[in-house]
């Protein structure tokens, strides 16, 4: 009997990212993967014409499912609010939490993700060669093996995924696989304010482990 293919949701905020949508969306929608599987994006206000972006990429892709981030009136991580709601919205196995920016390098890149979704696995890190299109991906048994990693590419602000050198060494990952029942565990490390010697101790753990690894 062949094992049974997981399934995943796709998750991703969006802000005034009209452009970038209209480029990069259907990459996300169009992956040969025969389980099937959803993308959801959280809108967060946008003033641009991302709404009519959406709405046009809906007609055409029935896995596609929009929802709305109102603005609040207190002081919030609203990208982290935002992956929060699709989280919850989410009804596959796993949950894929990424960026409109960092498009699939191919169509099979939720089959490579799938291979390596086996059942002690309960997080995965992928890091994404934009050159030659490989995916590097890092499994881990349970969420809080990668504490130290996610805490420090995460910390204060979304631009952990920016790094050029060295990035699977310095752990600044493209995107971050985990079981859903283990999602909001995994978002939790994407508020922690790390900094002195705790982010040095994040920064020198991390390139330890991805140098032997």
């Amino acid at each position: 009997m062949e094992p049974t293919l997981s399934t995943f949701s796709i998750i991703m905020s969006v802000c005034d990212d009209a452009c970038m949508i209209e480029e990069n969306l259907p990459s996300f929608l169009e992956q040969e993967y025969e389980p099937g599987y959803e993308v959801i994006v959280v809108d967060e206000s946008s003033t641009d014409n991302t709404a009519d972006v959406l709405k046009l990429q809906k007609n055409t892709h029935p896995n596609l499912y929009t929802t709305f981030l109102p603005r609040p009136n207190r002081q919030v991580n609203r990208p982290r609010l935002a992956l929060t709601l699709g989280v919850k919205a989410a009804k596959n196995d796993w949950v894929v939490l990424t960026a409109i920016s960092t498009p699939p390098p191919s169509s099979q890149w939720l089959a490579e993700l799938s291979a390596a979704a086996s059942a002690s696995i309960a997080l995965i890190l992928g890091y994404v060669n934009r050159k030659t299109g490989d995916v590097r991906l890092q499994t881990f048994e349970t969420v809080d093996d990668a504490r130290r990693i996610i805490s420090k590419t995460e910390r204060r602000k979304a631009n952990g995924h920016q790094g050029r050198w060295l990035r699977y060494l310095l752990g600044k990952y493209d995107f971050v696989a985990v079981r859903r029942a283990d999602g909001h565990e995994a978002l939790k490390l994407f508020e922690r304010d790390i900094r002195g010697s705790n982010l040095l101790a994040c920064k020198v753990g991390t390139f330890i482990h991805n140098l032997f690894q």
